[in-house]
């Protein structure tokens, strides 16, 4: 199966290329910034380079010069992943060397077969397999009954993530991307717990934690929040004085992250 090397310094977008990346079979290596990037291509030689336009420091046209520049690295393959979008950008990015491009934010529904196209002599994986050097993720809990989970982030790309881990292991996974869009659902339909984002622009999770306990109808949900920081003793504090009961982290890595949601629903009293 082909090697494919991901520069991006977004650790969400990283996260999310590699895990479906890996779920196809594909061999995956990844760098933050495009100096570590040109020097793994060396070490490397992968089949497949996907890197970032928006870089800090040494931006995506300048790795593509130094790639292009290189009698080793020149002739592999290069696709942008990046969020320009006005007239010329595409010539632009064509112009500088790379071979094809993939528009921000990602589509997960779309993005490994955008991928393959750049890769016609390697034979695309018929499904999606357990990425070979991550834990495989246990059972779910044997709790007598499927949970129904509600993911509250503004983030897309964090919304299909948790689907991608929590629905294989027969959980119900509800999607939000506001606080009044999830207050809505979780009056709709019966949840056992909340997953919400911290940061969020507007409403955050702060303020859905707030809603959700001044509701009779809610008050009783275990909330799991995340952040992409970590939370300083005073935030953790006030997260749990205002009615949290776990705090994780993003970028979520799957195994972990499963075994936390499951520890959230094995102490949470019943509320469906």
């Amino acid at each position: 199966m082909a090697k494919i090397l991901v520069i991006e310094d977004n650790a969400t977008n990283l996260e999310l290329m590699l895990y479906l990346l890996q779920a196809f079979g594909y061999q995956v290596a990844s760098a933050p910034d495009g100096e570590t990037g040109i020097e793994l291509a060396r070490r490397a030689s992968p089949d497949l380079i996907i890197c970032d336009i928006g870089l800090p420091g040494m931006d995506g046209f300048a790795v593509a010069a130094r790639l292009k520049d290189h009698p080793a690295l020149r002739t592999i393959p290069l696709v942008a992943v990046t969020a320009l979008a006005m007239v010329g950008d595409r010539d632009r990015v064509l112009a500088a060397g790379f071979d094809g491009y993939i528009p921000k934010p990602i589509e997960p529904e779309t993005f490994v077969r955008q991928v393959e196209k750049y890769l016609p002599h390697v034979r695309p994986a018929p499904q999606p397999t357990t990425p070979a050097d991550t834990v495989e993720l246990p059972p779910p809990a044997r709790t007598g009954l499927r949970a129904t989970i509600l993911a509250v982030d503004n983030n897309a790309a964090n919304l299909y993530l948790i689907q991608s881990i929590l629905e294989p292991a027969d959980y119900r996974v509800l999607t939000a991307t506001t606080v009044q869009e999830a207050l809505a659902r979780a009056h709709k339909t019966p949840v056992d717990l909340i997953i919400s984002d911290l940061h969020m622009p507007g409403q955050d999770g702060l303020a859905l934690i707030r809603a959700v306990r001044a509701d009779p109808r809610l008050k009783d949900i275990f909330i799991l929040v995340h952040s992409a920081s970590s939370p300083t003793d005073a935030e953790r504090k006030r997260v749990l004085e205002l009615g949290a009961n776990c705090i994780g982290r993003t970028p979520l890595e799957p195994a972990a992250f499963l075994a936390q949601v499951e520890g959230c629903l094995a102490i949470r009293p019943s509320v469906s």
